[in-house]
């Protein structure tokens, strides 16, 4: 590729992501005001939950309001929320006492790699069952396929996280008390990351590392168990339909070698399990507000989850926000990951 040819390469990628940032711009925002709204209207008043005592008296909590500029009309409050906002102030917790995005920053950590790890744990179990169940239609491997796939899709996440609690800490005790991320007697490897697994690594703690892992996998199987229902259908289908179609068939008439034909059909599948897995990881970050409550899991979920109990609009709001701007971070890797394995999707963005 001559130097010319790079340089319109590069500025066509460039002008891609710099197109999907701002197609996202109107998106954020959206979330952002709905959110606002949505936190005004819900049941619940800050500034009572804030007065000292529940007989304070009427004259106390007018004050809070006021101190709190909940006094104000609605469009007032919004766009003092959106100027702070444009700012990089995502307001403060009056539960915490610290600003929202010192709280997030220092949680992210803990829900990314429950997430990762879930999600690792669903594509290694998901894309070998859906292959399987389309390379053996009708077989025992699809049956099975199917039965896990409707199974866990069923069940609330919730539901599965409290069966696994119970038979193999309650029943079995093959798996820690779900408290945290790090049994409560050990000290926690010095924070480079926030990742307790590299941390542990990095520091050389092989007690600390296991005990981090250990945590890990009942919340980890509990998402995964009902996330990998969307990836293996998926898989399934469209191993299926690539499997069926004109280009395989003529391959295998021309006596290609069934692995280089395999291969191939696998190459051409990727498309939409990708989207899918997209999607499935963007709800996975933020549906794993019950799992986290379920383990004591210091997440970002749970400190939405607390926040909305408490009646603190802030962090729910940043928590919003927060899970909108990785939803974009993923769907641009998605669009990115689109273009490698298929060259024409990323000509055609």
């Amino acid at each position: 590729m001559t130097t010319a040819g790079a340089s319109s390469t590069a500025a066509g990628f460039a002008g891609r992501i710099g197109t999907r940032v701002l197609a996202a711009v109107p998106v954020l925002l959206g979330a952002v005001v709905f959110t606002f709204v949505l936190t005004h209207v819900l049941p619940g008043d800050p500034a009572a939950f804030l007065a000292s005592g529940p007989n304070a008296g009427p004259e106390e909590i007018a004050q809070i309001r006021a101190r709190m500029g909940l006094d104000q009309p609605l469009p007032a409050q919004l766009w003092h929320y959106l100027a702070a906002l444009a700012q990089g102030d995502w307001g403060q917790s009056h539960t915490t006492g610290q600003p929202v995005w010192t709280d997030l920053r220092q949680r992210l950590p803990a829900t990314l790699e429950l997430t990762f790890i879930a999600f690792a744990l669903t594509m290694a179990v998901a894309l070998p069952l859906g292959t399987a169940a389309a390379l053996r239609p009708r077989s025992a491997w699809d049956r099975g396929c199917t039965l896990l796939t409707v199974g866990g899709s069923c069940m609330p996440t919730f539901v599965i996280a409290l069966l696994l609690v119970y038979v193999f800490y309650f029943l079995l005790g093959w798996a820690p008390e779900p408290t945290g991320r790090i049994d409560a007697l050990l000290a926690p490897p010095p924070a480079v990351t926030g990742f307790l697994l590299v941390d542990s690594v990095l520091a050389g703690r092989a007690d600390a590392f296991a005990s981090a892992a250990g945590r890990l996998l009942l919340p980890a199987a509990s998402m995964a168990l009902f996330s990998l229902a969307p990836v293996a259908r998926l898989m399934r289908a469209s191993l299926l339909g690539v499997l069926r179609s004109d280009p395989v068939r003529t391959a295998r008439a021309l006596g290609l070698p069934r692995r280089a034909v395999l291969a191939s059909a696998l190459h051409l599948a990727l498309l939409p399990v990708i989207t899918g897995a997209g999607m499935v990881f963007s709800y996975m970050l933020s549906a794993n507000v019950v799992i986290e409550k379920v383990f004591a899991w210091p997440g970002i979920g749970s400190y939405a989850l607390d926040a909305l109990l408490a009646s603190d609009h802030a962090p729910l709001q940043g928590f919003v926000l927060l899970v909108a701007l990785l939803f974009v971070g993923v769907n641009l890797l998605v669009d990115l990951l689109h273009g490698r394995i298929d060259p024409r999707a990323g000509a055609g963005a």
